[in-house]
């Protein structure tokens, strides 16, 4: 089942909770849910995304509103692993292109996060992709990101198609969240509201994601 905004949100997947207690969208009625996704190896995440969720976390902590955050991966399968996360988790160690980042950005001593991530973090859930890929597949991750695909030439539906055919060759795990929810990279942001609806999914900086968990928060 794909997320549909205006919609009940399925459930994320997990493979392993590595901080906090296990949860998900069906278990935090009455809840806000904001849920960070973001790649160990992955630079923005770290300089924009997480320090932005624990700003929320800190903020709305005790409004009813919760914070959790998902380490996918879809590329870099050697660095974007659970061991890489665990180890995240436990020491504040980054690896790769985040590693890097912090160090030339004068953030944190020796590649660790300047930070402790204080909300329930867990890995996405992983599958070795094999077989055909089908064209169902294939338009499944197209609709979302190009809604009037339908109506384009019929050249460009051909090099769109093959260009997402090559892109799913290539990718050798499937991340069930990443593409339930029809992320575009990372990091990016689900939010849900207390009735459990999926009101927004965002990708990169989003300038006005607090805005909308105030304007969830004060809604009955």
């Amino acid at each position: 089942m794909s997320a549909v905004i205006g919609q009940k949100a399925p459930n994320f997947g997990v493979s392993e909770w590595v901080q906090g207690a296990p949860t998900n969208f069906d278990q935090e009625k009455d809840h806000v849910v904001l849920v960070e996704v973001f790649q160990v190896n992955c630079p923005g995440c770290f300089l924009y995304g997480i320090p932005e969720a624990i700003n929320i976390y800190n903020k709305y902590k005790d409004d009813g509103v919760r914070v959790i955050g998902i380490a996918t991966a879809f590329e870099d399968f050697d660095l974007n692993t659970l061991e890489n996360l665990k180890m995240l988790a436990e020491t504040g160690e980054t690896v790769g292109e985040t590693k890097k980042a912090l160090t030339t950005y004068g953030q944190g001593q020796g590649g660790k996060l300047p930070y402790k991530i204080p909300f329930p973090l867990a890995m996405d859930k992983l599958t070795k992709t094999t077989g055909e890929i089908s064209q169902e597949k294939i338009l499944q991750f197209i609709y979302p990101q190009i809604p009037d695909f339908d109506s384009q030439p019929e050249e460009y539906k051909k090099q769109i198609i093959q260009r997402v055919k090559d892109y799913m060759k290539s990718k050798e795990y499937a991340a069930e969240t990443f593409e339930k929810f029809a992320l575009q990279g990372t990091p990016s942001t689900i939010l849900v509201d207390r009735k459990g609806i999926l009101r927004d999914v965002s990708f990169g900086q989003s300038s006005n994601i607090e805005a909308m968990i105030q304007k969830l928060v004060d809604e009955d």
